[in-house]
């Protein structure tokens, strides 16, 4: 059994030194599995770099946690089944497939979903795990490329290298396969040579470069569900945000002053539209791209007495922020012998793999931010743009004071970043919620969602379908739009993600107000900016209704390692049908989400398995079925699942340290199982020491009734005002 998983923040200023790669490949040898806890195993192949995913792990492993989950099957394949080469150009896994098993995961990417096909049958496909600010890509770059795979199966591996990995998900056939090939004949249409493809016996052949070795961590069964959520378990537990930070966030144009965020903040709270966080972009700084990291003088002449303003409005702040450091920042000095030997805009790289680099970091955040009383950062342009001819990134030959080159910082830098921000915030023992552009392996434990500058609306939803594979967070970004039917299809999905944030980091008004970006920042109004306005206030009202049983489902994130939100084939990996379903998504146990997208006045649903009820009708369906929705414009079609006891809060404007929400108890079918409510402060992490509640809710048949049962002694967070039967 393996000990000993604990955090590991920072490499050493020297790295350790690492064993060449032997010049010829090489025979596999005895291979073992070492147990770490129940249904997780390790299998160490050749020897693996130092600087890994694990090396760096945002959270400890708790082998206990495992024990909410279901006994796990054995390891998912024979030992003697895998084979392992290494030479000049790295190491090489081939691990067996089965014909009919579809894989997913490899992280956040926003075009692909099932992993086996490439959209000419049953043919495999190769995912290359590259960072890239464009993650709508056939070949799996993209904003968090997690060397981890989930199978229907009923099992999931990490691959736990930094490396820029390739997976070819069944679409290679070695010699010693004893595969018979196609027909022989020549194949004259693209259909028999793909067809010809999916003759060949399956393996999933990872090539990494560069490395010697590699450890794989194998997380079995019983479902591909379990397997997710013991490499949740296994990164450290999913993340609890702060109560407000499942409200509204607004994001102001990049170069408000003070006086304008304040006013614009003001007018928000005057038409009575729920808000929570305020973003501020670039121009808080006197310099960025590279960044300054000090406040502007004349945008902003008195920091502290700005925060004090937007505090005393009921509202947190987040500031935008990249890690490249101006050369007239005051840490730019101390921070160079702890940067990478490449810049960027200007900037200094730091090395947040290096204690010390990290330390300079954090300490002038926290003097300049956190002191103050910012609550999150947004952690821009620690991405890449690999295939550009012009790239503004450090390239993969730099070196970093850690032993780190580029390759594997390009991977590691959002994770290590969002830690170093994280650190300051858990000293002062308060939680965050933020934003990052990039992220890797084991990251379900850091409060932060990605996001991104591309804005295909599917891409977005299928975003939010395929986080829930990799222990990631994806919010999609609500700015102009080209329709008002595309506004409003838009801020529906994001209600129902793990932020919901309207960005008008371009736009010197709210788009209630006018969606045309260059009429916007005109100051033009839309003759219908009144209704639009009333309109959107009720949607954003919805998403506070949402937020006790959102807070719960993020709370069982951390407990069970149970995304969020995921896609249908998490929940029901047996059915067939919901297989290839990337424009559903499951929210928190019970909800099922169907957006309508741009041009449809109504669109096919699939409901699996059980009765489900229109959130908006009421009306009952027995699924297995595919029904035809039809919904007005300012609704998204999503479905209650029966059996669930839905804590249906009465929307307020902002969430206060001290808010109880007036809660409604809606029971759908015949006999729910227990809703569980949890209660905290809401803003420390003294929850996680135990000073946290649980509210439980209960239907008997006839009526209601709620227990609380835990250690919190704060003000009730929930008061249950009435029961409501449907069925």
């Amino acid at each position: 059994m393996l000990t000993g998983i604990g955090v590991c923040f920072g490499a050493p200023a020297t790295p350790p030194p690492t064993s060449p790669a032997s010049t010829t490949a090489t025979a596999t040898p005895t291979i073992r599995a070492e147990p770490v806890a129940a249904g997780i195993w390790r299998i160490r192949l050749g020897e693996p770099e130092p600087l890994t995913p694990t090396r760096y792990r945002s959270a400890p492993f708790a082998p206990d946690s495992l024990t909410t989950l279901a006994a796990p099957t054995p390891l998912p394949f024979a030992l003697e089944q895998i084979v392992f080469r290494h030479s000049r150009r790295g190491c090489s896994v081939e691990l067996p497939m089965d014909p009919a098993e579809r894989i997913y995961g490899f992280g956040l990417n926003t075009r692909l979903f099932e992993m086996t096909q490439n959209g000419k049958g049953n043919a495999g496909r190769r995912v290359f795990l590259r960072p890239t600010d464009h993650p709508e890509n056939d070949l799996g770059e993209s904003h968090a490329p997690v060397p981890f795979y989930v199978s229907t199966r009923g099992y999931g591996v990490l691959v736990d290298t930094a490396r820029y990995a390739s997976f070819f998900t069944g679409n290679v056939a070695p010699v010693k396969s004893g595969d018979a090939g196609g027909s022989g004949e020549a194949a004259s249409t693209t259909t028999e040579l793909y067809q010809a493809r999916t003759l060949r016996k399956k393996t999933m052949l990872v090539e990494i470069p560069a490395a010697g070795g590699v450890d794989l961590y194998v997380f079995s069964g019983p479902t591909m569900l379990d397997a997710v959520q013991r490499y949740n378990l296994f990164s450290g537990g999913g993340c609890v945000p702060p109560l407000w930070g499942l409200g509204i966030e607004y994001r102001g144009a990049g170069k408000f002053s003070a006086a304008e965020s304040s006013a614009l903040a003001r007018q928000l709270r005057e038409q009575h539209m729920p808000c929570d966080v305020w973003g501020l972009e670039p121009g808080w700084q006197s310099k960025a791209y590279s960044c300054s990291l000090v406040w502007d003088e004349k945008r902003f002449p008195d920091p502290d007495g700005f925060v004090a303003a937007m505090h005393g409005m009921n509202y947190r702040l987040n500031a935008w922020q990249h890690a490249f450091t101006h050369p007239t920042s005051p840490i730019h000095a101390a921070l160079r012998p702890w940067s990478g030997d490449f810049q960027v805009w200007g900037g200094l790289v730091p090395d947040f793999a290096t204690s010390e680099g990290r330390r300079i970091f954090q300490q002038h955040n926290d003097r300049v931010l956190f002191g103050k009383g910012v609550e999150g950062v947004k952690l821009d342009e620690c991405d890449h743009q690999p295939t550009s001819a012009n790239p503004w990134s450090f390239p993969d030959v730099s070196a970093f004071p850690s032993g780190l080159d580029g390759e594997q910082m390009h991977s590691l830098i959002g994770v290590l970043y969002q830690q170093t921000m994280l650190e300051p915030l858990q000293q002062r023992n308060r939680r965050t919620w933020g934003l990052v552009r990039n992220s890797h392996a084991l990251a379900a434990p850091l409060p932060y969602t990605i996001y991104s500058d591309e804005y295909d609306l599917r891409c977005y939803v299928r975003g939010l379908a395929v986080q829930g594979f990799s222990g990631l967070l994806w919010v999609p970004e609500v700015r102009d739009s080209v329709s008002l039917e595309d506004f409003y299809r838009r801020l529906q999905v994001q209600l129902f993600a793990p932020q919901t944030i309207i960005d008008c980091w371009y736009m010197n008004n709210p788009p209630w107000v006018q969606i045309d970006r260059a009429k916007n920042n005109r100051g033009e109004v839309m003759p219908e900016s009144a209704r639009v306005t009333a309109e959107v206030r009720t949607l954003l009202q919805l998403r506070m209704s949402l937020v006790p049983y959102l807070y719960a489902a993020f709370n069982a994130y951390r407990v069970t390692g149970l995304p969020p939100v995921r896609a249908l084939v998490l929940d029901w990996p047996a059915d067939t049908r919901v297989r290839t379903i990337d424009d559903q998504f499951m929210v928190g146990p019970a909800l099922l989400v169907a957006p309508l997208f741009v041009g449809e006045t109504q669109r096919s649903v699939y409901l699996p398995a059980g009765d489900w009820y229109d959130f908006w009708t009421r009306e009952k369906f027995t699924g297995p079925t595919t029904i035809t929705v039809s919904k007005p414009l300012e609704q998204i079609p999503f479905f209650v699942k029966a059996g669930t006891v839905l804590p249906w809060a009465d929307p307020v404007e902002w969430i206060q340290d001290n808010t109880c929400f007036d809660v409604v108890a809606r029971v759908y079918g015949d006999q729910p199982a227990e809703c569980t409510l949890y209660e905290d402060d809401g803003v420390t992490f003294d929850f996680a020491r135990g000073a946290q509640s649980q509210l439980t809710l209960r239907w008997d048949g006839a009526k209601g009734s709620e227990t609380r049962a835990g250690a919190y002694a704060g003000p009730a967070r929930y008061r249950v005002r009435a029961w409501e039967r449907i069925r």
